[in-house]
């Protein structure tokens, strides 16, 4: 039975039961797998035998799965003779790459097909027509940074990457350090956690309640416009409003990432050894200055993590605009715009947006591996 036909099959039967043989399918897998990579890897003819028998079990999978003899003999291939002869031959014993390769395989396999493709894929695409049966060259790219509307795009993209990351974390920062050892610290955290629990969508759905105007004398719906109204003000049209508009809806995405900083930084701040503070304090100096001179140091790799992780969030930001403007009003951001060319068709333009999106990204990405790479070294 193929595995189409399985799922058909499974949708025609009770939902309590669909759910007894998904569970059980799933344990069978993870049983599988952890027999394969505890067990087998052990040394001993019998366990050379299971080895050689999951290479032929492979291939079989890979049949049923793709229906192509072809994948299924250059799959036997490779894990029959590479796997086998290697195996024999590794220094840690028999059973070692066999165990590496079971370690290793799926995260690699989803590296592959997850981001290496498409990744190359799109860069193809960007240099294609809409229809991607024409090379166009830099086309695509022409008209994005000629177009005023896309060169707004890439600004506002800009000023979420600049304001954002340094906002959430300053401000999970302090919140983090005003708090530690406080009576009543860790409902204080929980208070500012709980918007991580909350999804970008549900956010933004709970803040465009938060921003919605009704025309003055009618009763607002949005609490901020009638936080407005009862101090005698005129209803603002948050979202409407450009360009502050755009600062609205980075204030959106602070409130939910102030949590995941304050919560990484706080442990970091925990262990800041309790002797240096001490020490610097015996030395006379003041409050600011211990913050300053001993913790921040202390902190420095947390630091550098929260910022280039949000940083990263930032650049890639899309629920948060496509829900509450759907880039309206000169909202739009790279992801969103993306998106946007994509739904219309124009594939090439919107690999384009792609390009640059993952060109920006790239620096913080090399950066933060970089400074993980120190860190490690100075261990």
């Amino acid at each position: 039975m193929s595995l189409p036909a399985f799922l058909q099959w499974l949708s025609t039967l009770n939902p309590w039961l669909e759910i007894v043989i998904i569970v059980g399918v799933f344990l069978v897998v993870v049983a599988l797998i952890l027999f394969l990579i505890e067990i087998s890897p052990r040394p001993g003819r019998a366990y050379t035998i299971v080895r050689l028998a999951a290479c032929i079990i492979g291939p079989a999978l890979v049949l049923w799965l793709l229906q192509s003899y072809q994948w299924a003999i250059a799959v036997a291939a490779v894990l029959g003779l590479g796997f086998y002869f290697l195996d024999r031959r590794a220094k840690d014993g028999p059973g070692s790459i066999f165990q590496l390769v079971g370690f290793l395989a799926p995260a690699m396999i989803l590296l592959l097909f997850g981001l290496v493709v498409p990744t190359i894929q799109t860069t193809f695409q960007a240099f294609m027509n809409s229809r991607g049966t024409e090379f166009v060259g830099l086309d695509n790219f022409v008209w994005v940074f000629t177009q005023p509307q896309n060169v707004r795009v890439i600004v506002n993209t800009i000023i979420w990457v600049l304001i954002a990351p340094i906002v959430s974390t300053v401000a999970g920062l302090a919140y983090a350090y005003f708090i530690d050892k406080t009576r009543g610290e860790k409902y204080y955290k929980i208070l500012v956690f709980l918007p991580m629990a909350i999804s970008f969508v549900g956010a933004s759905i709970i803040w465009r309640f938060m921003y919605t105007p009704r025309p003055e004398g009618q009763n607002q719906i949005g609490f901020l416009n009638q936080v407005i109204v009862w101090f005698g003000g005129q209803p603002y049209n948050f979202l409407a409003d450009n360009p502050w508009n755009t600062l609205w809806l980075i204030v959106v995405f602070i409130w939910i990432q102030t949590g995941f900083a304050m919560v990484v930084l706080s442990a970091a701040i925990k262990g800041v050894p309790t002797e240096q503070l001490e020490a610097a304090e015996l030395d006379g100096t003041n409050a600011w200055q211990r913050f300053f001179n001993v913790v921040v140091p202390g902190i420095r790799p947390a630091l550098i993590v929260v910022l280039t992780t949000i940083s990263i969030a930032s650049l890639k930001v899309f629920d948060i605009v496509r829900t509450m403007t759907a880039g309206a009003n000169s909202t739009s951001v790279l992801a969103n715009e993306m998106y946007s060319q994509f739904v219309a068709f124009e594939v090439g333009r919107s690999a384009a947006f792609a390009v640059i999106l993952f060109v920006m990204v790239m620096p913080i990405v090399i950066y933060n591996a970089v400074q993980l790479k120190k860190q490690r070294e100075v261990r």
